[in-house]
């Protein structure tokens, strides 16, 4: 019987925002739209993860496990030095990859279709594919390099999404915050969450 339900590729960076990657991952966990997630976090997103949200992965093939809280049977973790992983060749049906969050290094890697990792090879298997790639780039202020690489990135088909929280829902928790982000992450791949504020006109007010 063939198999139904989204393959996602979840990439973590060493970016400020754990939450953020923790928070989706917890919802893809959840969401029964989707069968499969490959985890993949390269080693200054480990290093982010254990300092900010305090979990240390002896073993990285636990992280999905650690990150959700469940037994996490839908997540594979793959070592981002793994460049001959499933993920890394287009004939591998993944139907979208978000980089969360994406370090302006990563986006650079991507942008210049470098390859030298196993997320910089997914994203780029995504791009030519055509596939969606959102890429939840954290970083501030902003050089022209890295405005350079978000333009060519975006011009090579990701979808350049900053982790720029938005406020006009009135949010009373970092939570809410997170949630609501990672919430148009999400739709972007074509998985709309209930728990998403949407913007109705000013009656909401």
């Amino acid at each position: 019987m063939h198999e139904t339900g989204k393959i996602v590729t979840v990439g973590v960076s060493g970016a400020s925002g754990a939450i953020y990657a923790q928070t989706l991952v917890r919802m893809l966990d959840r969401d029964a739209r989707v069968r499969k997630v490959f985890l993949v976090a390269s080693e200054p997103g480990l290093r982010l993860i254990a300092s900010e949200l305090g979990i240390v992965a002896q073993d990285p093939r636990t992280l999905p496990k650690l990150l959700t809280g469940t037994h996490a049977e839908k997540f594979e973790y793959l070592p981002n030095k793994d460049i001959g992983a499933a993920i890394a060749s287009g004939s591998y049906p993944v139907d979208g990859m978000v980089v969360i969050p994406c370090s302006a290094g990563t986006l650079a890697s991507i942008a210049c279709g470098l390859g030298d990792d196993l997320v910089a090879r997914a994203a780029d298997v995504c791009l030519k594919e055509r596939r969606p790639l959102v890429l939840c780039i954290r970083e501030t202020p902003l050089n022209r390099v890295h405005l350079e690489n978000m333009l060519r990135a975006q011009a090579a088909g990701a979808i350049i999404m900053p982790a720029m929280p938005a406020f006009y829902y009135g949010p009373k928790t970092i939570d809410d915050l997170v949630a609501q982000y990672v919430c148009r992450v999400l739709a972007l791949l074509g998985l709309p969450q209930q728990e998403q504020y949407r913007w109705r006109g000013e009656k909401d007010r």
